[in-house]
């Protein structure tokens, strides 16, 4: 990984930097790097995230970091994210620690869900000397990283290395433990100085179609989350959607056996979210593409039997930055299926949410301020439960800001 670091231009506008939701100082510890200096590039990247074996892995570098940097213009781009997860799998290896400070000593606050927004958050006010407990209703921490995202794309021993770091700080965890179910947040209110929430939006979204109800349409985002799939074997299999949920979603079905994957997307392949790298792992397995279509309807006696579906063309209508998917009349085909799996985006748990009594947004989103407080003092929120970008480097950065919010709040 020297030689790759020694492309890298030490630019002084940083513009990767700019393109990193996290804003780590990605020079600076490539320059570390160059010099072979793999702690002191670790402690650059930990003064701003904790995940870099994580994000080095699964982040759309190339529409962050990577796509701005100036080696891109006319050759290659430094590939940051292995170098990022290279200088956290050696800290993980040499079991470097993360330096601490007193600041918070004495302060007790609950964070309820261990994902990235939660570990983040969790971290860093450890990292100041707060005593900090994660409330995680899964067996282990981890939340869209460990539930979410596939190990064929990210390995759990990784995954484990990076909490067991994280826990290392003095955080203590109680999984198991879900929100309305075990407790309420009134339980924890009386023991906490204040407290957290970032248990995700993991609930896959509808399209409010005919047909969505039958057996046979299953949400992205439960299926990779709960890892209970249907037998494919010898089935067709249509994906709705263009993300990374699509994309992990369309892989995953297709090595369990599916006979035919199908991903839908109503606009072009530029302009799907999941990164260029991710469709051409997907195609390489035998997925298929349907760009510029969508589903209209999803038939059958009781259970999924056929689609329809409709061609769309890419126009610019007045007031919209990119390119709007419009139907082209008459274009409506049928194709047999077996299954549609949704992913065209998630939402927060409803019932979860008005559990907390808080106020939410017209979305169902949790409301908070500038400041990540909610509807009730000393109650924080962030990451996916709040509307943040939905990738594990901004539900990172949310994690990050709330907690310097949070420091601010335990110290007036």
């Amino acid at each position: 990984m020297i030689e790759e670091a020694n492309r890298c231009l030490n630019c002084k506008t940083k513009p990767c930097q700019k393109g990193c939701p996290l804003e780590n100082d990605i020079p600076g510890f490539i320059k570390q790097v160059k010099e072979e200096n793999l702690e002191e590039a670790f402690n650059i990247l930990t003064n701003t995230t904790v995940l870099g074996a994580i994000c080095g892995r699964v982040c759309p570098h190339l529409k962050q970091c990577m796509g701005n940097c100036v080696r891109g213009i006319k050759s290659e781009p430094i590939n940051i994210g292995k170098l990022e997860s290279y200088v956290f799998d050696n800290a993980l290896e040499q079991n470097f620690e993360i330096e601490k400070t007193s600041q918070l000593q004495g302060k007790k606050v609950a964070v309820i869900g261990g994902g990235p927004s939660g570990l983040t958050c969790s971290a860093f006010l450890s990292k100041k000397g707060a005593k900090v407990t994660i409330y995680e209703k899964q067996p282990k921490l981890g939340g869209i990283t460990r539930y979410g995202i596939p190990d064929f794309r990210l390995p759990r021993d990784i995954i484990d290395r990076t909490v067991e770091k994280i826990l290392s700080l003095g955080v203590e965890e109680k999984c198991n433990q879900e929100l309305g179910r075990d407790y309420e947040l009134s339980d924890l209110e009386d023991k906490y100085d204040a407290i957290y929430l970032s248990f995700g939006a993991n609930i896959s979204a509808k399209m409010n179609i005919p047909g969505e109800d039958l057996d046979g349409v299953y949400g992205g985002n439960e299926l990779l989350e709960t890892g209970r799939h249907p037998n494919y074997e010898g089935k067709s299999v249509a994906v709705i959607g263009g993300g990374n949920v699509a994309m992990d979603s369309a892989r995953t079905i297709k090595r369990l056996g599916a006979k035919n994957v199908y991903v839908i997307y109503r606009r072009a392949r530029e302009q799907m979210p999941a990164e260029d790298y991710e469709v051409e792992e997907a195609i390489k397995e035998g997925v298929e593409f349907l760009f510029q279509n969508n589903i209209i309807k999803i038939m059958g006696n009781d259970k999924v039997e056929k689609i329809e579906c409709i061609k769309t063309e890419l126009v610019q209508k007045e007031g919209e930055k990119r390119l709007v998917p419009v139907v082209i009349e008459n274009s409506n085909y049928i194709l047999d299926m077996d299954f549609v799996v949704m992913a065209v985006g998630s939402k927060a748990n409803k019932e979860v949410v008005e559990k907390t009594g808080l106020e939410t947004t017209e979305y169902g989103n949790i409301k908070v301020d500038e400041k990540y407080m909610t509807s009730k003092k000393g109650v924080f929120a962030g990451g996916d439960l709040i509307g943040t970008k939905a990738t594990v480097a901004w539900a990172a950065r949310s994690g990050r800001n709330a907690s310097e919010e949070i420091a601010k709040y335990l110290l007036d």
